[in-house]
């Protein structure tokens, strides 16, 4: 059995919820590609549920696997076999069973609503969570029959303060709000990095993959019950928020991130999108291969998503064929793993990967 854990598995697609999909299904080769109500956002190679998961499907969020045994379970009962085996002695002693990171498709049918998330110390403080949720997208569609070019709002601008946001939200004007963060058009190869308490929100259009800490903390400007005391969920929504704002230009430099190589040859490239200069909680890369090339080992699990091309995975004693689309997790130590083929492939790691 140990032979399992040196070599990929295959992930199971998967749509979470959300109204949207369309992309998604063109990303994966599925005709018809279409729209509904429950299908915006897949999570690709996930061992985190949703907040407030629905009592007939308690594991909402958690991607399932087959193994190369043939056998399907959730990736977190595969990984429960013999986690050392899987994730790593290092890995492990850090996250135990939690993959530290999870990856998911955004497709923005309509824009989404203006929101922010925590940074670990606000996580830990307000929330109870050990991880917050710092994130990065990394554009690899647009629609073509929206209203307008495909943006995203990210950052305030400069001088916004705690006092103007609260005044707006008591107001319920969120049209106000969302006009106090910088609206920037984006293209596809892009890749934007969220730090926590950073007010973002994907515009119509905007087809991406995102990178993140594994949680599902978000709040949002708008009044709700969800407490007895809704002093309490406005302290904690109005502190997750990062009041430091500034110019547009200066905002593209904080967040819009340029691609930096780590490696190159004859076979091909790759690059970091988001790495350790950007944050220490995950990183990923995409490598873009004609030829052989080995895939690179960081001593911890990586999660692969094949964006372009057909290909093979090589591994001691085998060999699996990949295609856009496909997605792939990869226990820390697999013996001979290389590309081969015509292929590119975002490569997501964990915190503590090099």
């Amino acid at each position: 059995m140990r032979d399992m854990f040196n070599q990929p598995w295959r992930l199971v697609p998967n749509k979470v919820r959300g109204k949207g999909g369309r992309e998604i299904d063109k990303f994966r080769g599925i005709s018809p590609a279409a729209d509904d109500d429950n299908g915006s956002e897949a999570w690709i190679g996930s061992v985190t549920r949703v907040g407030q998961p629905p009592e007939d499907n308690p594991h909402l969020g958690c991607a399932e696997t087959i193994l190369p045994d043939g056998r399907r379970m959730y990736l977190f009962e595969a990984i429960a076999l013999d986690p050392r085996a899987v994730l790593g002695e290092t890995h492990y002693k850090r996250h135990g069973e939690n993959l530290g990171m999870l990856i998911k498709y955004l497709d923005a049918q309509a824009q989404y609503i203006l929101q922010a998330h925590p940074t670990r110390p606000w996580a830990k403080k307000a929330f109870n969570s050990n991880f917050g949720k710092e994130e990065s997208w990394y554009v690899i569609g647009t629609r073509d029959d929206t209203a307008e070019p495909a943006y995203i709002l990210l950052g305030f601008k400069e001088g916004v303060t705690r006092q103007d946001l609260e005044k707006l939200y008591r107001a319920e004007d969120m049209g106000a709000m969302e006009k106090l963060c910088h609206k920037i058009p984006v293209r596809v190869g892009e890749t934007y990095f969220v730090g926590g308490g950073l007010p973002h929100a994907l515009g119509e259009g905007c087809f991406v993959i995102e990178v993140q800490e594994p949680s599902d903390i978000t709040v949002v400007p708008i009044k709700q019950k969800v407490m007895a005391d809704d002093t309490v969920y406005d302290e904690r929504m109005l502190g997750t928020f990062v009041y430091d704002g500034c110019g547009y230009e200066e905002n593209l430099r904080r967040w819009r991130i340029p691609p930096k190589t780590i490696r190159e040859g004859d076979w091909g490239r790759e690059y970091y999108l988001i790495g350790p200069d950007q944050t220490s909680f995950f990183s990923f890369s995409r490598a873009d291969v004609q030829g052989k090339a080995e895939i690179r080992s960081t001593g911890f699990p990586q999660t692969a998503i094949v964006i372009e091309g057909t290909g093979k995975i090589l591994f001691e004693g085998g060999e699996i064929p990949v295609k856009k689309g496909d997605e792939i997790f990869l226990p820390y130590r697999i013996p001979g793993a290389a590309l081969e083929g015509h292929v590119s492939v975002i490569f997501c790691h964990p915190e503590g990967a090099q």
